[in-house]
């Protein structure tokens, strides 16, 4: 019997890896993770949420960002997660500025996960329990197959989760005027 050995990597390794493509990859317990490109439809829900969200920070006057899918965030000693949506603080913004590889070491304002077909498990399990250790304050999964957004904040090292599907308002502590409802997200 032949056994394939896979190639491990330290974090260090991670953030110089280049495998000469514009493939991201994710590091998960010091393996590389391919990324997959996002659907049609996982990628309107992105621009959607983008134009949303970078409105309603011009709104309130924040200097914070709205990056879609371009820095990630370390969640361990040998992981590295690339959220769909992550909202940075003014000063986060300085230091990414700064990287060559823009991995996040401590925690963005908010982290938003939209799931993708055949693959919930990564953001309803693994990245809900490493965002919490992280620190993450908030953390949203947007479920297209079910049409059901999940608002997770933390309180005391765990995640509290409310659901939200149709017409009902989604509830968001850093973005606590925001005028959002599950079925605009799901009908872009």
């Amino acid at each position: 019997m032949v056994q394939l050995l896979t190639k491990t990597y330290s974090f260090e390794e991670y953030l110089v890896y280049d495998d000469g493509t514009d493939n991201k990859y994710e590091l998960v317990n010091g393996e590389l993770k391919l990324m997959p490109t996002a659907s049609g439809f996982h990628a309107f829900i992105l621009v959607f949420l983008y134009d949303i969200l970078k409105a309603e920070i011009d709104r309130i006057k924040q200097q914070w960002k709205v990056m879609p899918g371009t820095v990630g965030v370390r969640t361990a000693k040998r992981k590295s997660r690339i959220p769909d949506l992550i909202i940075l603080s003014e000063e986060q913004c300085q230091e990414v500025r700064k990287m060559s590889t823009a991995v996040l070491e401590n925690p963005p304002l908010l982290a938003i996960e939209i799931v993708s077909l055949n693959n919930s498990d990564d953001d309803y399990r693994y990245k809900r329990s490493e965002y919490a250790v992280r620190e993450i304050p908030e953390y949203w999964i947007i479920d297209p197959e079910i049409e059901k957004v999940s608002v997770l904040l933390l309180v005391s090292g765990f995640y509290e989760v409310t659901e939200f599907t149709n017409e009902q308002e989604i509830k968001s502590l850093l973005f606590p005027e925001l005028k959002l409802t599950a079925k605009q997200i799901f009908d872009v």
